[in-house]
């Protein structure tokens, strides 16, 4: 967001309204009785303290230690303020901690120190090698900084990193990576020129050096110029930087450069000075809240940059939270002793190389983009992207392992990633279950909606991931011109144009077959060839004559209508009634909530088999136990009425025909989703110990409404309406389904069709 955006007043209400600041602790074990306090402190802490006692290690195993981070300021140095002390740098660090937590699941305490003297800074941060599982330093000038980490890092036996300097670098160094390859360029060729020569600036250069970049060709600029070999008083830092060659000024140095770092301030750059640069230009101005050169002018001066800025307003923003929120998740998960150079580097180009895979719809919608894809204006990831911490994390474990900082060891790496999803409350691990399994045997999956591109989006990641083997349905000029527009990729993947002359085989036999299954239901033939014309028929037929294994579709019409022509062609199973299931993803774990689409007032008979129907499909395609809640406004029969006794004799119907499912109600939602207060209220019930994952309503309103609150209000994602009972593998989209749904809806419907 620009800067001119955010109003003072606004800032100063969103720190103060409420409960100030903008971070808190929260319990982690239950707190309610007093047997629950006993065993938090007094006696019951007596015990995990003589286990530490006994060996210090196992401090990992009863504390939060290994998941507790220290954001450590003087407030020295703080991001476009300077030095403005301890207690005005709390709100920035709070906000570190706040990032800390939202990206990659760590707990933070920032602690504002008050010492501006390096040897009593390094004594209080030491002190606290107890406490934390890592040490993130923040916001202290150089050159105490550089001294500051290097005493750190030798003295502690934790993770300690100065985010200022390696963040900033770690980020641009797979910027610049990237840049380099779209500028077809090799790094030890190129001619680099910076301007600042603060702590990032310097641990830049040491970083691109570390990437492969020739000392010599690197030019750094400070206030009084170029950085001199024969300039007086030079720092050590700036000593080991200093240039012999005949360069003066920035205007002097930049001239056929092919890189410039701008870590200095705005507007230091012209337009003259950028066009002395080669061809395909780098340009990284990083300055905030200006860069060092106005990013539209830059662009407007040469067609051929490649420019990276600080800002969000811009392409490419080079922002810190890219890297080390992952990066310290990695190394406290094999309880690292250090945060090296490996597990820099192995940063680097994990960052770099998920900017080359395909960016998921979520992204493009945080953004309002509608395509992203690797190139000039796309050469690092978005901060929004979810999968940075599945990306970065495990290659920076993975690191500190072969480099032997790792005291902890990972073996195996696909449950590490679902253990990393958990952690955030995504439970994606539902999605990547079923996504193995559509891997070991992707089927033919028709997408009839060709049009949007949604579907061509979600056709490219299936056939990518090798999940299934995609079949669009439509006119094949105008889906590969649609395709070519979006820089959307399906070459490979099979189109089919059931209008087409070529096609007229195929669609008469359907057209039959259409007649013959509804020629006694009032169709005739006339109704059956026009039929054909339709995609959805078309590709209903195709999964009826066995030409595809399931179908996909809905974006384009309302539920109902796009649910007629696969009832009349398909039908349910065995005659029994098709139902739908939704499916969110919660905290807690997954629900799976039902009837949410077809049936308005089940009866108890419908319900029962809807039941069935849910648990069945939960148990086969997700390998989770159903545990399932009817859920109603009454407990047990605390209160009559017809809803009520309706779930009462679904439960009796269930236990009939199923006895061994776990299931009970009717009960209220508040104590099905709390098994304490259930266990308290209800001691009773089977559904104890059993956590509820099935939930059963009594009408379409009452599941519909509940499941699209949850969703509009945040903290769940779902997908679904997912069909249950068809008697091929069919599946149904929502009008507002984005890409994500329907690559989810698609990998469900291989799994059936498997």
């Amino acid at each position: 967001m620009a800067k001119d955006k955010i109003r003072k007043q606004d800032a100063l209400d969103y720190h103060q309204l409420g409960t100030p600041g903008k971070i808190e602790v929260i319990p982690t074990k239950p707190t309610n009785t007093q047997r629950d306090l006993a065993l938090a402190y007094s006696p019951g802490v007596a015990v995990p303290c003589e286990a530490i006692a006994a060996n210090k290690e196992d401090v990992y195993k009863y504390t939060a230690k290994g998941n507790l981070v220290a954001v450590i300021s003087n407030g020295t140095a703080v991001l476009g303020l300077g030095d403005i002390g301890p207690e005005a740098s709390k709100p920035v660090m709070e906000g570190k901690g706040l990032l800390f937590k939202i990206f990659a699941g760590i707990d933070v305490f920032d602690i504002e120190v008050d010492a501006t003297d390096v040897d009593e800074f390094c004594k209080v941060v030491k002190a606290l090698e107890p406490t934390f599982g890592g040490i993130n330093l923040e916001d202290i000038k150089a050159p105490d900084c550089f001294e500051i980490e290097k005493r750190l890092k030798e003295e502690m036996n934790i993770p300690v990193m100065h985010d200022d300097q390696h963040g900033t670098a770690i980020i641009s160094g797979a910027a610049l990576l990237n840049a380099l390859e779209i500028a077809e360029k090799k790094i030890e060729d190129v001619k680099i020129v910076v301007s600042g020569a603060g702590a990032s600036a310097i641990t830049c250069v040491k970083l691109f050096i570390d990437l492969g970049a020739k000392k010599e060709n690197v030019i750094i600029c400070d206030s009084r110029g170029v950085i001199r070999a024969d300039r007086d008083n030079l720092s050590g830092n700036k000593k080991e930087f200093a240039t012999a060659l005949d360069f003066h000024q920035l205007e002097d140095a930049i001239q056929d450069a092919d890189v410039f770092l701008g870590l200095s301030k705005g507007d230091l750059m012209t337009p003259d000075m950028l066009l002395k640069m080669n061809n395909n230009p780098i340009v990284f101005a990083l300055a905030n809240p200006d860069p060092e050169i106005a990013y539209d002018l830059a662009i407007d001066t040469r067609e051929d940059i490649i420019m990276a800025t600080g800002r969000s307003d811009h392409p490419n923003q080079v922002n810190n939270v890219l890297g080390f929120p992952f990066i310290f998740r990695g190394a406290l998960d094999v309880r690292a002793t250090a945060i090296n150079e490996e597990m820099k580097l192995a940063a680097v180009k994990a960052i770099a190389r998920l900017t080359k895979e395909q960016v998921p719809d979520a992204v493009l919608k945080a953004y309002h983009k509608d395509k992203m894809s690797f190139g000039r204006d796309y050469i690092i990831p978005k901060p929004m992207d979810p999968r940075l911490l599945t990306t970065v994390a495990p290659a920076v474990a993975k690191a500190a392992m072969d480099s032997g900082v790792a005291q902890f060891e990972i073996d195996d790496w696909e449950a590490y990633k679902e253990e990393l999803e958990k952690r955030m409350g995504k439970e994606d691990y539902v999605i990547r279950s079923l996504m193995n399994k559509a891997r070991q045997k992707p089927k033919r999956i028709v997408m009839p909606e060709a049009h949007d591109p949604r579907i061509l989006k979600a056709a490219q990641i299936v056939s990518d991931e090798g999940l299934a083997k995609p079949v669009l349905l439509g006119k094949i000029s105008l889906i590969r011109k649609l395709a070519a527009d979006m820089k959307i990729d399906i070459d490979g993947i099979e189109i089919i144009d059931p209008r087409s002359e070529g096609n007229k085989e195929n669609r008469e036999k359907y057209a039959q077959m259409f007649y013959d299954i509804r020629k006694r239901k009032g169709v005739n033939e006339f109704e059956a060839r026009d039929a054909m014309n339709r995609r959805n028929y078309y590709g209903a037929m195709m999964i009826e004559n066995s030409d595809a294994d399931g179908l996909v579709t809905g974006l384009s019409r309302q539920f109902s209508e796009t649910l007629r022509p696969m009832l009349q062609i398909i039908g349910g199973e065995d005659g029994n009634r098709v139902s739908s299931m939704e499916v969110l993803l919660t905290k807690k774990g997954p629900l799976f909530l039902a009837d949410t689409a077809i049936y308005r007032d089940p009866t108890a008979e419908q319900l029962a088999e809807i039941t069935l129907q849910v648990s069945a499909t939960v148990q086969r395609e997700f390998d989770i136990e159903p545990h399932v809640a009817l859920l109603s406004y009454s407990n047990f029969g605390s209160t009559e009425g017809k809803e009520p006794r309706k779930m009462r004799e679904v439960l009796r119907l269930v236990k009939e025909a199923k006895p061994d499912l776990v299931i009970d109600g009717e009960i209220q939602p508040t104590f099905a989703l709390n098994p304490e207060t259930l266990k308290a209220q209800f001691p009773f019930t089977e559904l104890i110990d059993n956590n509820v994952n099935v939930l059963i309503f009594p009408n379409l309103s009452a599941a519909n409404i509940s499941y699209k609150m949850a969703q509009e209000i945040g903290g769940v994602e779902g997908f679904g309406p997912v069909l249950l009972g068809m008697n091929r593998p069919v599946q149904l989209l929502d009008m507002s389904s984005d890409v994500q749904d329907i690559v989810n809806m698609v990998t469900m419907t291989v799994v059936d069709a498997q």
